[in-house]
């Protein structure tokens, strides 16, 4: 076994690795960029070092700096987690010519599957079932859209070096062709570094299934079961649950079977994911193979009892696999969450800022902020699993140049019934507060009527998303009144004075006054929309009055520390997370998370609505494309810019029809979320 191994990545994942590696006595080198300094990766290894600047191109995906720090450190082997380097032919080829060992599958089958249209043909030519599409190496525009209109629309062009839905459009008109086959080749060559893209039709309602397989050098190749990785939003997974939802033995033993087939046939060693795409009827098309560890592997460690990555290290240090296909069951039901930086309310943009509030649900397992423990021993007497693996801490900052993942939510059940609700419990105790997470969302998509049947399909989030996301309703009074309530109760836990001393009525913040309660207005602003609130407080006695409503106030409490807030309101008792900073308030509900910001009437008075003529940046990134200049008339939706942010491309179009006065930023130009970027007169 390895003394020393190099983690080439960074986040959730390096952490991951860094706990299994820590519990089998291994030592861990961990490499940063210069936006990851101070990061939590960087604190769970042995020593760190530095690869370069906060892109990625210079630092994350510099071979020859990756290969410096392998030799000045003595790490006998790399593993390189997932995306970045982790299906780089070159790297792993780079790797084994260092003398070092490459934590993953032998180049040439990272060479046969790491093309899209290269495993395709190869798979063809097995007789695995392909959805019809055009695989090749001829990449001219024109001849794309040929092939295009004879698959027949709609059609989806996809990276062929491609994965995590980047470098993937939907087209659904011979018209929109062009515009989305250069807008995915920008973004696979930002984030893959090929423009290289297949055609293949679209199906609809599809089910994305994947198995794990597994393969030694001693010619042992097996499957862990499958995982349903239907859930997905902008082409990525949200929600991956192992089993499937209604897979029954022949299908699972069939698709297992297939998996293990196209292992076998690139001679492959260690961890895999073979992807497939089910249809209705329940055939299923080979769709890509991943040379690599995938996102969702918790889901398969929490039913089978394995931990992968330990497979992985000792795959790689020529050790036969521990089991065999026949001594591998599946033990009740796992769902994992990934729990984004992203807004849902702005089709899912990714959000950036600092955590200045991050509050978990207990876990067990393996944890950013946990030490491992073997699964199967934790089930031993039945306990409630949570398993959290997180890249981030409170206080660390969600940056625009990578993936904005804040953690992994994974739980177990008995059966699958079980793990929603527990999936529930656990969602409802995760606090974020800084950018904007998709917790909610995903608390709804947990309670989804489809979902809970298992009604899944790669499409489901799309066709509802005006019941994921509903529009904005009012606060209901009362909850009105315990963001008031939060707000006095973080006033009075910030006063010097003792609680037990009154001395005078200058050493408290609580507006005490003789004979006489003192009146308070304030506007809590949330969504956009502003709320009166009146607060009566005397010495002995707060009442918050919203509208017509009178909520009497009792045994109120802010802890600072636990940021939690209880209390009475009226005959109704309540306890919850509680995040206060000022004016701002968070409050965190059974039915989701709901922050206010807290004014006085008087400055809310001149408050400016924004004007529709000025074009702002939704998120922070770079701009990569400018489509008008001063004095171009435009149409209502019509685009005008493009900005890229975490390698993803977000289309910036005309509110309305108009004419452009001023284009304040030029392309490559780094913007700020909230940045005017063009200013539009209407016409």
């Amino acid at each position: 076994m390895f003394d020393k191994i190099l983690i080439a990545n960074r986040g959730e994942i390096a952490c991951r690795i860094a706990a299994t590696a820590r519990r089998m006595g291994i030592a861990t080198v961990a490499v940063y960029s210069d936006a990851d300094a101070g990061a939590a990766h960087v604190a769970a290894c042995d020593e760190a070092w530095r690869l370069g600047p906060a892109p990625a191109r210079e630092s994350y995906l510099n071979i020859a700096r990756l290969l410096e720090v392998l030799r000045e450190s003595g790490a006998q082997a790399v593993h390189p987690g997932y995306g970045f380097m982790s299906e780089n032919e070159e790297f792993a080829r780079a790797v084994a010519e260092a003398g070092g060992v490459f934590v993953g599958p032998p180049v040439a089958a990272i060479a046969a599957m790491g093309s899209k249209s290269a495993a395709k043909r190869l798979m063809e030519s097995a007789a695995v079932p392909l959805v019809p599409g055009y695989h090749g190496d001829e990449q001219d525009p024109a001849f794309l859209r040929e092939r295009a209109a004879e698959i027949g629309y709609p059609v989806l062009i996809k990276a062929s070096a491609g994965g995590g839905g980047k470098g993937m459009r939907i087209v659904e008109a011979d018209a929109d062709f062009e515009a989305a086959l250069k807008s995915c080749r920008r973004e696979a060559a930002s984030a893959f570094g090929s423009e290289h893209v297949l055609v293949e039709r679209y199906l609809r309602t599809p089910r994305h299934i994947e198995i794990q397989v597994f393969a030694d050098s001693h010619g042992n190749c097996l499957h862990l079961f499958e995982r349903d990785c239907s859930l997905q939003r902008r082409h990525q997974k949200v929600i991956e649950e192992a089993p499937a939802p209604g897979m029954d033995a022949k299908r699972r033993a069939a698709m297992g079977d297939a998996a293990v087939a196209a292992a076998r046939a690139v001679g492959y060693v260690g961890a895999g994911t073979v992807e497939f795409i089910a249809d209705t009827s329940g055939e299923f098309f080979f769709m890509e193979m991943n040379t690599r560890l995938q996102v969702e592997h918790p889901v398969t460690e929490m039913i089978t009892g394995f931990d992968l990555v330990e497979w992985q290290l000792r795959v790689a240090a020529g050790e036969p696999l521990p089991v065999t296909q026949e001594m591998i069951g599946i033990d009740g039901h796992a769902i994992e969450a990934r729990i984004y930086a992203e807004n849902p309310r702005k089709q899912f943009l990714p959000s950036t800022g600092t955590l200045v509030h991050l509050r978990t649900p207990a876990a067990v397992g393996f944890s950013g902020q946990g030490t491992p423990a073997l699964l199967a021993t934790q089930r031993a007497g039945r306990p409630e699993p949570v398993r959290i693996d997180s890249g981030v801490r409170e206080g660390d900052t969600i940056s625009p140049y990578y993936d904005p993942m804040i953690a992994k939510l994974i739980v177990w059940g008995s059966d699958r019934a079980e793990a929603i609700g527990r999936m529930r419990r656990a969602l409802e105790g995760f606090e974020v507060v800084g950018p904007a997470t998709n917790v909610e969302f995903l608390g709804r998509l947990m309670r989804h009527e489809d979902f809970v049947a298992g009604r899944v399909d790669t499409g489901l989030i799309g066709r509802d998303a005006g019941v994921l996301v509903p529009p904005v309703e009012p606060p209901p009074p009362r909850l009105l009144a315990i963001a008031a309530a939060a707000l006095l109760a973080a006033e009075a836990a910030s006063d010097t004075a003792p609680a037990d001393a009154w001395i005078d009525p200058w050493s408290r913040r609580g507006g005490f006054r003789i004979a006489t309660g003192r009146p308070r207005s304030i506007l809590l602003e949330t969504a956009g929309e502003s709320y009166p609130v009146d607060i009566e407080q005397s010495r002995d006695a707060v009442t918050v009055r919203v509208g017509e409503a009178a909520f009497p106030l009792e045994a109120l409490r802010y802890d600072p520390g636990e940021r939690r807030l209880t209390g009475r309101l009226g005959e109704a008792a309540f306890s919850l997370g509680c995040f206060v900073d000022g004016e701002r308030i968070q409050l965190f509900t059974a039915e989701g998370p709901v922050g206010f910001v807290a004014s006085s009437p008087i400055t809310h008075a001149g408050a400016e609505t924004p004007d529709a003529g000025q074009l702002t940046a939704p998120m922070p990134g770079k701009l990569i494309a400018v489509m008008v200049a001063p004095g171009a008339k435009v149409r209502a939706g019509e685009p005008l810019a493009i900005m890229e942010a975490m390698k993803m491309e977000h289309t910036i179009s005309a509110p309305i029809a108009g004419e452009v006065k001023q284009v304040f930023y030029a392309v490559g130009d780094q913007v700020d979320e909230g940045a005017q970027l063009i200013e539009l007169a209407a016409t």
